[in-house]
């Protein structure tokens, strides 16, 4: 069984970060979704409350599952039995931080590969900081994320 891992903040996921979900689907039989919880980005949403979310939002995806988690990817990866990590590209900007990372974890763990995904052209512009800060300004954001997140967010800032 192909195990793949697509980790992220996810604060909050958005339509982008859907999209990777479903085109990584196609390239394995299960995708676990690694919730980070790095206090350094000062999330919006707790590790828990980003894990509800996605699980709300995937529900009827049975070759998904979603969990925090709080060690190394490369050591997360492991625990899973997983054989690839994947990571969405969205500009030019991403690829030197992407490329980095996947090196760094492939002098860590070089049994797991990094394959990288750029979602839709109509999803390349969006973050999860853009949509906060949309959402934050009373903006809307419902093309940018699920109504599950768009609720989610309003009452985060109301």
């Amino acid at each position: 069984m192909l195990v793949a891992i697509y980790p992220g903040t996810f604060d909050p996921i958005t339509n982008g970060h859907l999209d990777v979900i479903k085109r990584a689907l196609s390239l394995c039989d299960k995708l676990i979704i690694g919730i980070a919880s790095r206090s350094g980005k000062n999330p919006l949403f707790t590790p828990e409350e980003r894990t509800r979310l996605i699980k709300d939002i995937l529900n009827d995806e049975p070759r998904v599952q979603v969990e925090p988690f709080y060690s190394l990817l490369t050591d997360f990866a492991k625990s899973r039995q997983a054989t690839f990590v994947i990571r969405g590209l969205r500009a030019i900007s991403d690829f030197d931080y992407e490329l980095q990372m996947a090196l760094t974890n492939r002098n860590l763990a070089p049994e797991i590969e990094t394959i990288f995904l750029m979602p839709a052209e109509r999803y390349i512009f969006v973050s999860s900081s853009l949509v906060k800060e949309v959402a934050k300004l009373g903006g809307n954001v419902s093309d940018l994320v699920h109504p599950t997140v768009e609720k989610a967010l309003k009452e985060k800032f109301s």
